[in-house]
């Protein structure tokens, strides 16, 4: 008899279906001992025919085999995507690219994480854009027209020789003062607004407040434009508009973190959120870049056109956005956990290792305290609050921020006065401190994830922002040489802290175990920590402009003393990381000692 290896390969291919055809109409007997002899019948045929090396026939098998489970896992895909496709949660642009993409996608989970890294990074890039336009339109608003040709056919009146050319009414030497008043105004409702949106964003589908909220920040950013070409010059029009826009912006961060937050869990989360919180930043260079594009033509387009952008990507959140992982049939991250960073042991190991995180060593007596947490009932204020480290991160974040707005609505302004700057010039040299930014933000979030010591990682960047902030103000009217490097280690030493407090830390906070599974707690965290720190903001810009009226020199002394209280905020959380920390290292000898 012929060996199976002799018969031609049409052959054994017949042959094969033959047998196939057999075995399924033939019944088959179901009893274990029936079971264990075919197997072993089967080995044995196989044994008596394989040849040292793989076939033609084993190799022509496992082909079949794979090609057949590879059909599997596709069908199981489009099965998967025609139900979530059919999922009212989730929106019409993410149909169309789950048919274009995602049935060749081997890991949809590490997709679906990119995919909102990026696009939530988009989204609030163009928010902060929307912001700075108004920073760099203060120097036309009120300007010195002494050495201005005014325009042919101008009649100028003697009394307004110098400021003929300024807008009214920032045309006057009160002109500090009004400008303080808006951003004061804008800040303050930004705050307000902050406090609530976050539980209207628990309570709500988040796309649709996302867009509302952008769509309608972006039509009040057009508003203030609109003044250039309408012909205001109302004050009144102006505190409207910043009081409207203020709490539309409010909507944006509380529901970006939260949807970050629902797709990623604990894992680096000081590396990721460092490098995406550098929207923040970006935003504001694109924003000072764009308002310089029309600030010495139609200011009223340094408004119009960011705010145009912002509308479009409104509508862009309402078509690509995806709440969460199981609204495209994923499993939801592991948010609770152990409640530490990497490299942050819990409380219970920190005997053994010593190595205690500030916002995770009081996890046991917060759990006891809050034990009638419900998974599925939004979080009040007061019991956030309580989540320890809330109060110590919201305080701190109030000076941080406060110091960080004063140099994002007046660093342009300062360049002019000491550098004698065009105001476009200005502009663009004041996206270098957000450029700094951008570095301290990630570089704050590596030395956090690989130390486990946020608060230790803030008060340091602390200490060293004072001298920096000292420098700065000796040294800015030295040249544009000098300027650029002092503005890139302050953009680097004032926004790294902001960045990880308002990211990393407000995430990890809003995922504690004393929540003990609540998933819609985060964005009421982020809203307190944040709102605390946009009071900050409000008051910050508000104090220097009034102070800046006497000098910079008393302005920047100020925001030394606010980076001084920020670290005192922190005190006593970088005193349970250090003791931690030494802990750890006499646990390490006392193991390593023989």
């Amino acid at each position: 008899m012929k060996s199976l290896l002799q018969i031609p390969r049409r052959s054994r291919a017949k042959f094969s279906d033959y047998v196939q055809d057999h075995r399924t109409s033939t019944p088959r007997l179901s009893s274990p001992e029936s079971d264990e002899m075919e197997s072993y019948s089967s080995q044995q045929r196989i044994a008596s025919v394989e040849p040292d090396e793989p076939s033609e026939t084993t190799t022509f098998l496992a082909s079949e085999r794979r090609h057949t489970s590879r059909s599997k896992d596709r069908r199981r895909m489009n099965n998967l995507i025609a139900t979530t496709t059919g999922n009212r949660n989730v929106p019409v642009g993410v149909r169309i690219v789950q048919r274009l993409c995602i049935p060749n996608v081997v890991n949809r989970m590490m997709w679906y994480r990119v995919y909102i890294l990026v696009l939530t990074f988009f989204l609030y890039a163009v928010y902060h854009m929307s912001r700075r336009p108004l920073s760099v339109v203060k120097n036309v608003l009120h300007q010195n027209c002494t050495g201005l040709l005014p325009p042919p056919g101008t009649t100028i009146d003697p009394a307004r020789n110098k400021t003929w050319c300024s807008w009214k009414p920032f045309e006057q030497d009160n002109s500090q003062e009004l400008f303080a008043g808006l951003d004061f105004t804008y800040w303050l409702a930004y705050a307000v607004g902050m406090f609530f949106t976050g539980h209207i964003a628990e309570r709500t589908n988040l796309r649709n407040f996302l867009s509302i909220g952008m769509i309608g920040a972006g039509l009040w950013t057009i508003c203030f434009g609109m003044a250039f070409f309408w012909d205001i010059h109302s004050f009144s029009y102006f505190v409207a508009v910043q009081v409207f826009g203020g709490v539309f912006q409010s909507t944006g961060w509380p529901s970006v973190v939260t949807l970050v937050g629902n797709w990623f869990g604990k894992k680096r989360l000081g590396l990721i959120f460092g490098i995406w919180n550098s929207h923040t930043s970006v935003g504001n260079i694109l924003g000072a870049l764009l308002a310089g594009t029309w600030v010495n033509s139609q200011w009223g387009y340094s408004f119009i056109v960011p705010g145009m952008i912002i509308c479009v990507m409104g509508v862009v959140s309402y078509l690509f956005v995806i709440v969460r992982p199981e609204d495209v049939g994923l499993d939801p991250p592991d948010h609770v956990g152990d409640g530490v960073t990497p490299g942050a042991p819990s409380i219970e190991s920190s005997e053994e290792y010593g190595r205690v995180n500030s916002i995770s060593s009081s996890s046991s007596m917060a759990s006891k305290a809050l034990t009638d947490a419900d998974e599925d009932k939004p979080i009040s204020l007061f019991r956030a609050i309580r989540i320890p480290g809330v109060i110590e991160f919201s305080l701190c974040l109030f000076f941080a921020k406060a110091v960080s707005y004063t140099f994002l609505l007046w660093l342009p302004r300062f360049i002019q006065d000491t550098s004698n700057v065009q105001n476009d010039v200005a502009a663009d040299l004041s996206a270098i401190f957000d450029a700094g930014g951008i570095v301290g933000g990630i570089l704050a979030g590596v030395i956090s994830d690989s130390t486990g010591g946020s608060a230790t990682v803030c008060g340091g960047m602390f200490v060293l922002a004072a001298p920096s902030l000292y420098l700065l103000f000796l040294y800015a009217g030295s040249g544009i040489k000098a300027l650029i490097p002092l503005l890139l280690v302050s953009g680097l030493l004032i926004n790294g802290p902001y960045a990880l407090i308002t990211t990393a830390v407000s995430t990890d906070l809003g995922t504690h175990p004393s929540l003990t599974g609540n998933s819609k707690a985060l964005a009421t965290v982020t809203a307190i920590i944040d709102g605390t720190g946009s009071m900050g903001a409000a008051f910050g810009p508000m104090a220097a402009g009034l102070i800046a009226a006497g000098g910079w020199g008393a302005t920047f002394y100020s925001l030394i003393a606010a980076q001084v209280v920020a670290l005192l905020c922190l005190g006593r959380l970088i005193y349970r990381e250090m003791k931690g920390w030494i802990a750890a290292r006499r646990s390490r000898r006392a193991l390593r000692a023989p």
